[in-house]
């Protein structure tokens, strides 16, 4: 993707219109869509820095290169507009047809040259934006569903949003969970431990976060007393990227255990 490109699907971003029923669920999709747009300009930024060479090298999840990653967060967004439409029409449109469609899709786009990787990647964002900007604003209310269960419309952004930092991380090209927007960050830490409760393999551990501004945070993990649990801290970053898996929790202090793996 050029920089030229880049700047082209960045403005594009910016002018998706605002639903004109401001009903709880269009605003959050609004705010959502907004956050979409933030997180996309640090990924073109970066996958535009990747060559043939670091494209090929291997990212944070095992059995994946970078090319992966990059192919992966292209067809998600495809994989998302099929929400947007379901939504819009009331017609069932899943993620993807199935599993194997999913990971024969994925390694087809992780060998193609940058260039032809990188168009990819910015038709498939451009198609997200447009059939979000598409949508009426009552649909933002419509239950759709992924493998992991139902949810509402208005929750599609935010999906977007969880897959792009997350996977920014995973490309090991210099961005981590400290370049995350602080808010997301606390929002994440939540969604996992709330996934990892009553998880037959969550350890019992109180979890201590601390913010960039100084503000701290504790978590309990798993189904023991607080007087059982070890403690586990330090920085918000640190510990996400411990919880999601993306690192051994070697910076923490305290004895990080080995976690289930989330999602």
């Amino acid at each position: 993707m050029s920089s030229t490109d880049a700047a082209q699907v960045r403005s594009a971003g910016t002018t998706v219109p605002a639903p004109r029923e401001q009903s709880a669920a269009a605003q959050d999709a609004v705010a959502g869509i907004a956050e979409v747009r933030r997180a996309g300009q640090v990924l073109y930024e970066v996958v535009e820095r990747l060559d043939q060479s670091a494209l090929r090298g291997p990212s944070l999840l095992p059995g994946w290169t970078r090319g992966h990653v990059v192919s992966h967060l292209a067809r998600n967004a495809d994989a998302l507009v099929n929400l947007l439409t379901w939504a819009k029409t009331g017609v069932e449109h899943p993620m993807y047809p199935s599993a194997a469609d999913r990971e024969a899709d994925i390694e087809e786009g992780s060998g193609r040259a940058p260039q032809l990787m990188r168009a990819d990647l910015d038709a498939a964002c451009r198609r997200f934006l447009v059939a979000a900007a598409d949508l009426p604003a009552t649909a933002w209310e419509a239950e759709v569903a992924t493998r992991l269960g139902p949810l509402l419309a208005h929750r599609v952004p935010w999906l977007r949003v969880r897959e792009l930092w997350v996977h920014l991380v995973d490309l090991d090209a210099g961005f981590g969970f400290e370049g995350v927007p602080d808010d997301l960050v606390e929002g994440y830490i939540d969604e996992v431990v709330t996934a990892f409760t009553g998880h037959a393999h969550a350890p019992s551990v109180t979890i201590e976060a601390t913010f960039p501004d100084g503000r701290q945070r504790t978590w309990p993990l798993g189904s023991g007393s607080a007087g059982e649990s070890r403690t586990v801290s330090g920085s918000a970053a640190a510990v996400l990227g411990w919880l999601t898996g993306r690192h051994s929790g070697a910076e923490l202090n305290g004895t990080a255990p080995t976690l289930p793996k989330w999602l």
